[in-house]
């Protein structure tokens, strides 16, 4: 039998046993069109005559029509060997494509993103830290040593400075004199001595008077260059300043010396 590609009329000659009497879907080998396709008309079977004594010979039957030349023949690929699905068998459902096509790779957004940054160490830090702080306190230290501590700072720093070895201080309390003088103005006279007990020289360092109120507050201060830098062993020099304009608050003197 001869059928037609409904969808781009091509035409193909196949045997009626490939198509049955009942029909089945076949698929166009040029456009991949696919169709049910009835079966071929079954011819009804004739009563038999009654036999007549002469029956004129009946004619030959028509041959049938050769397909056009141009005409193309079915013949089954590699692909399509095998027999087209029946009317009554479901086709197979088309494969379902992959959410995400790409080589193994590719990045995608929706891709959760690593942790390339490392955890933080506690412990580390920690050491991190401390070692830090004690280079930090190691540098303020030495600085403070070297420069001395900043008059800024709130921290408590003595009045005088240590006591020198072998040089010895007297400023007896009944020598100092403070007074007022005519013209209204405060003054303050400060008497001593220093001398040299030990048995070898002594450099003299600069000498500091604190004048202080009643309630042991400081209240003026003055440094006094003693009149030699170096005394010898038993050497003794004697003290005499006197300053005015000494607050009236001043009470009472304290002598030692000057820190550095």
């Amino acid at each position: 039998m001869i059928i037609a590609c409904p969808a781009c009329t091509t035409r193909y000659v196949v045997p009626d046993s490939a198509i049955g009497p009942d029909g089945r879907t076949v698929r166009c080998a040029k456009c991949r069109h696919s169709w049910f396709q009835d079966g071929p008309a079954l011819v009804a079977d004739a009563p038999v005559p009654e036999a007549a004594p002469l029956a004129q010979p009946s004619s030959p039957p028509p041959t049938p029509e050769p397909p056009p030349p141009d005409a193309p023949v079915a013949t089954p690929r590699e692909d399509e060997e095998r027999a087209p699905p029946l009317a009554d068998e479901p086709l197979p459902p088309p494969p379902i494509p992959p959410a995400y096509v790409g080589t193994p790779d590719a990045a995608s957004q929706f891709d959760p993103a690593p942790p390339f940054s490392r955890r933080a160490n506690p412990l580390r830090l920690w050491t991190w830290a401390a070692a830090s702080f004690a280079a930090l306190a190691a540098a303020t230290i030495g600085a403070a040593a070297y420069f001395g501590v900043p008059d800024w700072l709130p921290v408590s720093r003595p009045t005088f400075a240590a006591g020198q070895p072998d040089l010895e201080l007297a400023f007896p309390v009944e020598q100092q004199q403070r007074r007022q003088l005519a013209s209204g103005t405060e003054y303050f006279a400060a008497s001593g001595s220093i001398t040299n007990t030990g048995g070898q020289a002594r450099r003299v360092p600069p000498i500091l008077i604190v004048l202080r109120d009643g309630q042991d507050r400081k209240v003026y201060e003055w440094v006094v260059q003693p009149a030699k830098r170096s005394l010898a062993p038993g050497e003794s020099i004697p003290v005499n300043e006197a300053v005015t304009d000494v607050p009236r608050s001043a009470r009472f003197a304290e002598f030692g010396w000057k820190p550095d």
